[in-house]
């Protein structure tokens, strides 16, 4: 997750650590309230295998951090996208893969940075020619000093729950198409996602919808999976109110009114932020700043199975509340 634009985290001095173009802060405004309670909530599902094998392979030392242009990236990129040629899900007619570059200003004076987003395709049953993208960003800040940073909540857990939801999606089609799309470059200024809006794969008017993934895997601090966007679209809430908690994870809403500044405003934060500004409707979902945030020590073993596959199934009933509520 990039969640730029601001100051220093509290605490983390990210651009001197990373040599990032801009670094975050943790805002102190009291946050948006939980979704009311519904239903009682149903119990803890088993944890996918395949789930957990998703971060750990994405997060493993060999990835080097994936950083965009590196070997570390071209090996996870090679590995999604073998996930989804196994999973079944179709390539769109522009291709599978979608390469961009981008100039960013650094540091040390502007950076040329060659990325390529990965692209997959499923049709809808009832307005196939309405599309919602899923996103996740699969790249990371690859290595410093020595140090590699692995990336496993940031964002490898938010790619594992978009492959387990495409899963489900091609057992169970989705009622709107969905392109799935991990975005390349997204530490690197969102270029990946700036790229897929300017030449879209489908004319941005038929997208209903960004649902975006980032940081999904450790929600133990608040026992929330943040929905950021729903000030900006306010149809959108009701048709996830009625969202039930799994195990200790439910949503909650915020990080996006005027009030929410700094760190604290996410409306900007990640690959949403490019449709956004774009002017197409989007959702966040992700969990909030831990201490292994943009660290060297955000690895596979700090993610608790049972809470991140509660999460991921609250984003799968997120997303199945949205394909049956939109465009009635």
């Amino acid at each position: 997750m990039s969640r730029s634009n601001t100051a220093a985290i509290a605490g983390l001095t990210l651009a001197a650590l990373l040599g990032l173009s801009a670094c975050d802060t943790v805002g102190l405004l009291p946050e948006a309230a939980p979704a009311p309670a519904a239903a009682a909530a149903p119990p803890l599902q088993p944890v996918p295998e395949q789930l957990l094998a998703d971060v750990r392979i994405l997060s493993a030392d060999d990835m080097e951090g994936r950083d965009t242009g590196s070997p570390g990236g071209e090996r996870a990129r090679a590995y999604i996208v073998s996930r989804l040629e196994a999973i079944g899900i179709a390539a769109p007619p522009m291709g599978r893969l979608q390469p961009f570059a981008a100039e960013v200003p650094t540091r040390t004076g502007p950076k040329r940075y060659a990325g390529t987003n990965i692209l997959g395709l499923i049709p809808g049953t009832r307005v196939p020619d309405r599309y919602i993208v899923i996103s996740a960003h699969y790249d990371h800040v690859g290595t410093r000093d020595g140090l590699i940073y692995n990336g496993a909540d940031d964002n490898a857990s938010g790619v594992a729950t978009m492959l387990e939801i495409a899963t489900r999606l091609k057992a169970q089609p989705p009622e709107h198409s969905v392109i799935i799309v991990a975005f390349d470059g997204e530490e690197r200024g969102l270029i990946g996602a700036k790229h897929f809006v300017q030449a879209p794969p489908v004319p941005l008017t038929s997208i209903a919808l960004n649902l975006n993934f980032d940081m999904t895997a450790r929600a133990e601090a608040d026992g929330h999976l943040w929905v950021t966007g729903t000030w900006q679209h306010p149809t959108l809430r009701p048709m996830l109110e009625s969202v039930t908690a799994v195990g200790p994870v439910s949503l909650a809403f915020g990080k996006d009114t005027p009030q929410d500044t700094g760190a604290n405003n996410w409306v900007e934060a990640s690959d949403h932020g490019a449709f956004f500004k774009a002017g197409i409707p989007f959702l966040y979902l992700g969990v909030d700043y831990h201490p292994d945030y943009h660290r060297p020590s955000d690895d596979f073993e700090r993610i608790t199975p049972s809470v991140f596959a509660s999460a991921t199934e609250v984003a799968v009933s997120a997303f199945r509340a949205l394909d049956r509520a939109m465009d009635r």
